[in-house]
């Protein structure tokens, strides 16, 4: 349920959305904080589920010591009007046993919204992909029919790679066996594909194979492959400082070994 922070509520008519999925490394979440932080985004609500571990925080996006104290839940939608972009970021992990009812939450508010598209941001485990999926580079992409209708050249033109499909049992070959879709480490990315499928929902996936570590460069490269797509920044990688990294990330493993300690 989306809950206005404003005195009228926003209206999402014919905007893009872009949003995270809670999976390994946390790079979708990284890349969107580069996104609202770069464009400086307006918080204009947030998303009240029970299907989110329940946390508040600082303002992760604090500019100065006035706008540090703000609280912060784990799932909120911030905007970019002139761009026609709304972001949602998720902080939180789902619960595992509400993970369907997350995504049908999802699903209901986006086509409630009337977004244009939607852009999920993920990543799945590098050690578990198969032979093709080693060639090239580590990003892959995902569009359901609904968005391949309009947007199949724009896609055609950035030269990615569609995410492949794999056996369901390596090693054999057995006829009766197709190959399936398979997103280890992603969180709730393929069933919240396959529901925008059976939705007809315009919907794409931008994905990296990465390990478990510092994924602040995935971030980058996912992010730097999303604004070839959909054009935020001018010419990011010429100049990567472009990108503005927020307060928070300070913070990403921690704050130090107390000395308390010892």
């Amino acid at each position: 349920m989306f809950i206005s922070s404003q005195n009228s509520p926003p209206s999402f008519k014919d905007f893009t959305l872009v949003m995270p999925a809670v999976a390994v490394g946390n790079v979708g979440q990284l890349a969107v904080d580069l996104i609202v932080s770069t464009l400086n985004m307006s918080r204009v609500g947030y998303i009240h589920t029970d299907c989110l571990i329940p946390m508040t925080g600082n303002n992760p996006y604090a500019t100065c010591k006035e706008d540090a104290g703000e609280l912060h839940t784990p799932a909120e939608v911030y905007t970019a009007a002139e761009l026609k972009m709304a972001v949602l970021q998720i902080r939180a992990p789902i619960i595992q046993t509400k993970s369907k009812k997350f995504r049908q939450l999802l699903v209901s508010w986006i086509k409630a919204s009337g977004f244009s598209r939607t852009v999920v941001l993920s990543s799945s485990h590098a050690y578990q992909r198969d032979d093709q999926q080693l060639q090239g580079t580590p990003l892959r992409y995902l569009v359901t029919p609904s968005l391949l209708k309009v947007s199949a050249d724009a896609l055609k033109e950035l030269g990615w790679k569609e995410m492949e499909r794999v056996s369901a049992f390596p090693g054999l070959t057995d006829a009766n066996t197709e190959p399936r879709l398979y997103i280890p480490g992603g969180g709730i990315t393929k069933g919240l594909y396959t529901d925008s499928c059976a939705e007809d929902l315009p919907l794409a996936v931008l994905l990296l194979f990465c390990s478990e570590g510092d994924n602040i460069p995935d971030a980058f490269t996912l992010v730097n492959h999303l604004n070839n797509w959909l054009h935020l920044l001018e010419n990011p990688s010429q100049t990567p400082n472009k990108w503005k990294i927020p307060t928070s990330w300070s913070l990403l493993f921690g704050s130090g070994i107390p000395p308390a300690l010892f």
